[in-house]
C-alpha cells in the first residue's frame, strides 16, 4: 500500500492530477499453443517432427486523452526479441523467466477540424491498425510498423469505417550510418493504400489497392530478423497489391466471406542496374484466396476457413506470414485450413494445419499443425 500511495503522490506532484478525464482502455490476450512441424521427404520414411509448446502474451493500455488525442503502449512476449514476424515464446529454457518487449508505442492525433476522419499516427503500431489489411499475403499479422502514418476513414481502433478509406505511411526499416557499402542511405518503406467498404443488397464488400515501395533495401539482411537468412542484394521491391472481400449470411448467426489478394513486384530485372540484376521477371507474382464460414464471436459459435496461397520468389518480402513452408516466406505454394470454437466468454479454441511445398520441388512437403487456446480481456 505504501508503494501505491507513493506512486499516486508522485503522479499528483508532477501534475498528473487530471487522470479522471482519461479513458485508459486496457486490453490484452494470452495464447497457449501446441505446434508440431513435420518435413515429409519422398526419398525417406520415418521423419521425426519438431514438437513445441509456446505462448504469446500481449498487454496494452490505449488512453483516450481528449477528443483530438489518444495513444497506445503495449508489451508483448517475443522469444529472443529478434524475430520480426513472431511474438511467440517457446517453452524450453529450464523455467527461466521470460522477457517482455515494447510491441506498440504510438501517438494518435485526430483533429476535430477534420471531423475525426483523419488519424495522424507517430510511433510503433500493429499492422492491422496501421494499414488496410484483409489477410497475410503481404504482411504477417504480428508485425508492428514503425514510423509515421496518415489515415482517412479509420476509427480509433484502426478499423475501416464504411465508405472510402486511405492510408499513407513512411516506415523506417534500418538506420545506417556507414559510408560503405550502403553510402549512408537509410532503408525505408513508403506505403499508399485506398479502399472502399460498403453493402449491396444483403452482401457486404471491401475493395482496395496498395503500393509498397522499398527504398535502399537491396542488401544482405542475414539472420536475426527472420526465421531464415535473407539476402536482397541485387533486388528491389515496388509491390502493387489488389485486395478485397465479399460476404453475407447463411443464417442470422452464420456469416460467410470470400477474401482475395494479388500482389506483384513491379521492379524488373536489369543487368545494368546494381539494384535489380538478380530479380527474375518470371517469379514476381503472388496470390491468396480464402473461404471462411462463421466468425465464432459468441459463446457456442464456430468458424471454419481454408486458404490457398502461391508466392513466387521475388513477389513479396520476408515480412509476409512466417508459418508457411518452414519459414521460407516466399517461393512456395500450398494451403492451410483451420477452425475456431468459442468455448466460454472471452476464450476460444482453435486448430490450424499448413501444407506447403517449394515451387517446382515436390520431393519435400512441410506439414505444420497448431492447436491454440486464446483468452482475450
Amino acid at each position: 500500500m505504501r508503494k501505491v500511495a507513493l506512486i499516486v503522490g508522485l503522479a499528483a506532484s508532477l501534475g498528473f492530477n487530471n487522470a479522471q478525464a482519461v479513458e485508459w482502455n486496457w486490453k490484452g490476450d494470452i495464447r497457449y499453443r501446441y505446434q508440431s512441424d513435420l518435413t515429409d521427404l519422398t526419398s525417406s520414411t520415418g521423419e521425426h517432427s519438431r514438437d513445441r509448446h509456446r505462448y504469446r502474451v500481449r498487454l496494452g493500455v490505449y488512453p483516450w486523452i481528449n477528443e483530438e488525442l489518444s495513444a497506445g503502449v503495449q508489451l508483448a512476449s517475443a522469444g529472443g526479441g529478434t524475430e520480426t514476424t513472431s511474438r511467440n515464446e517457446t517453452m524450453d529454457d529450464m523455467f527461466n523467466a521470460d522477457p517482455l518487449y515494447i510491441n506498440e508505442a504510438f501517438i494518435d492525433y485526430h483533429p476535430t477540424a477534420l471531423n475525426g476522419n483523419v488519424n495522424i499516427i507517430l510511433g510503433k503500431r500493429v499492422v492491422a491498425s496501421t494499414l488496410i489489411t484483409v489477410n497475410d499475403l503481404v504482411w504477417d499479422t504480428d508485425l508492428t510498423f514503425e514510423g509515421a502514418t496518415v489515415q482517412y476513414g479509420k476509427d480509433g481502433d484502426g478499423k475501416e469505417k464504411d465508405g472510402l478509406s486511405a492510408v499513407a505511411g513512411y516506415y523506417i526499416l534500418n538506420e545506417r550510418k556507414e559510408v560503405s557499402p550502403f553510402d549512408g542511405r537509410d532503408a525505408f518503406l513508403a506505403v499508399g493504400q485506398i479502399a472502399y467498404k460498403g453493402e449491396v443488397n444483403d452482401l457486404s464488400y471491401q475493395l482496395g489497392a496498395a503500393y509498397y515501395d522499398y527504398a535502399h533495401f537491396d542488401y544482405n539482411i542475414g539472420t536475426g530478423f527472420f526465421k531464415n537468412s535473407t539476402n536482397y542484394t541485387g533486388k528491389d521491391f515496388n509491390i502493387v497489391e489488389f485486395f478485397g472481400n465479399v460476404g453475407g449470411q447463411i443464417t442470422e448467426t452464420l456469416p460467410w466471406k470470400i477474401t482475395g489478394q494479388y500482389a506483384f513486384n513491379t521492379a524488373s530485372h536489369d543487368d545494368g542496374n546494381v539494384h535489380t540484376y538478380l530479380l527474375d521477371n518470371s517469379k514476381r507474382d503472388s496470390y491468396l484466396v480464402e473461404l471462411k464460414i462463421g466468425d465464432a464471436k459468441q459463446v457456442g459459435q464456430w468458424s471454419l476457413y481454408g486458404d490457398y496461397i502461391r508466392i513466387e520468389r521475388d513477389a513479396v518480402t520476408a515480412f509476409t506470414d512466417s508459418d508457411r513452408n518452414d519459414g521460407s516466406a516466399t517461393n512456395l505454394e500450398g494451403f492451410k485450413v483451420g477452425a475456431v470454437y468459442h468455448l466460454v466468454q472471452n476464450m476460444t479454441l482453435g486448430v490450424n494445419y499448413f501444407n506447403f511445398q517449394t515451387i517446382g520441388d515436390d520431393t519435400k512437403t512441410y506439414h505444420t499443425f497448431m492447436a491454440d487456446a486464446v483468452v482475450k480481456f
